[in-house]
C-alpha cells in the first residue's frame, strides 16, 4: 500500500510546481469550486498510477493543483465511493497521496440529506462531528505505521479551531451556516423513512455516503480537517411520494457552492 501511495505522489510531483499545504475534496454538485483555483494544473485520474476513475454523475475526476488563499492547494475535483465497488483502500487513496504531496490541511465537502427538522433544503452545515455507519472501517488491516498510529484518536475530528474561524467569516459574509453531526453510510439507496428516522434518533444532523472514510485516514495521519456539508434536500417521512433525484442534489449543492468558496477561501486564508 505504502509502495502505491507513493509511486501516486512521486507522479504527481512531477507534474506540479510547489507543495501544496492544503488538500480539498469536493462532493457532489461542488466541482465549479475547482475552476476558482488560480493557475491550475489539472491532472486526470486516469493518468495517475493506482487511482480508481469516478463513475458518479457530478464528479469530473482530476486532481487540481494551483493557488487559493494565497495558498497552494490541490483539489479532487470528483470522489470516490464505497457504493461504487471500490475497497476502502481505493476510497481514501487520494487523501494518503494528498498528504504525501505535503498538505496537511484537509477541506471535505459533501452533498447531504438532512435530518434535523430546523434545517432546509439549501442549507451549509458545518461538520461538528460525524458517526461511522459505513459496514467497513477504512483503517480495517494491517496498520502502516510510517502514516500513523494503530489506534487514533477520534475525540475530535473536525478542527475546532478552524470551526470557529469559519463561523466568524460567515458572520461577516453575512452567510447562514448550521452545525451538527454527519452520519456516513454506504448507500447507493438513498434512506428510506425508517432509517431517516433511525439516524436522526442516533444523533446525526445529515446524512450521506462519503467522507467518513475520508477523514478517518485524513485524522489517522494527523491531518487538521475542516468540513461542510451542502443540504440539498431534508426528510419528510410524512410525504412518502417525495422522493430525491441526483440531479436535483446536483443543482441544489451548484446554487450553494459560490458561498462554500467563500468559506473555504477565508479560512485557506489564515492557515
Amino acid at each position: 500500500m505504502l509502495e502505491k501511495i507513493n509511486k501516486a505522489a512521486n507522479f504527481v510531483k512531477q507534474k506540479i510546481d510547489g507543495t501544496p499545504q492544503v488538500g480539498i475534496i469536493l462532493g457532489s454538485g461542488l466541482g465549479n469550486f475547482g475552476n476558482r483555483i488560480e493557475n491550475s494544473v489539472k491532472i486526470p485520474y486516469s493518468d495517475i498510477p493506482g487511482f480508481p476513475v469516478s463513475t458518479v454523475e457530478g464528479h469530473s475526476g482530476q486532481l487540481i493543483f494551483g493557488d487559493l488563499g494565497g495558498k497552494k492547494v490541490v483539489a479532487m475535483q470528483g470522489r470516490f465511493h464505497y457504493y461504487e465497488g471500490y475497497e476502502m483502500d481505493q476510497v481514501t487513496l487520494p487523501v494518503r497521496v494528498i498528504k504525501q504531496l505535503g498538505a496537511g490541511t484537509l477541506f471535505v465537502s459533501n452533498a447531504a440529506g438532512g435530518l434535523n427538522p430546523d434545517f432546509n433544503a439549501g442549507d451549509m452545515m458545518i461538520i461538528d462531528d460525524h458517526i461511522n455507519f459505513f459496514p467497513q472501517n477504512a483503517l480495517r488491516g494491517k496498520n502502516i505505521d510510517e502514516l500513523g498510529p494503530r489506534f487514533p484518536d477520534m475525540s475530535e475530528p473536525y478542527n475546532q479551531e478552524m470551526i470557529k474561524k469559519a463561523e466568524v467569516i460567515a458572520n461577516k459574509e453575512q452567510i447562514k451556516l448550521q452545525k451538527g453531526v454527519y452520519v456516513g453510510s454506504s448507500g447507493p439507496t438513498l434512506e428510506t423513512s425508517a432509517e431517516y428516522k433511525m439516524f436522526r434518533i442516533m444523533g446525526a444532523d445529515a446524512t450521506g455516503m462519503s467522507t467518513v472514510p475520508e477523514v478517518i485516514v485524513a485524522v489517522h495521519m494527523g491531518m487538521k480537517v475542516f468540513g461542510m456539508s451542502v443540504i440539498t434536500n431534508v426528510s419528510e417521512p410524512a410525504d412518502p411520494e417525495k422522493g430525491t433525484t441526483h440531479d436535483e442534489v446536483q443543482d441544489v449543492a451548484g446554487t450553494v457552492e459560490p458561498q462554500m468558496t467563500k468559506i473555504f477561501t477565508g479560512l485557506i486564508e489564515q492557515i
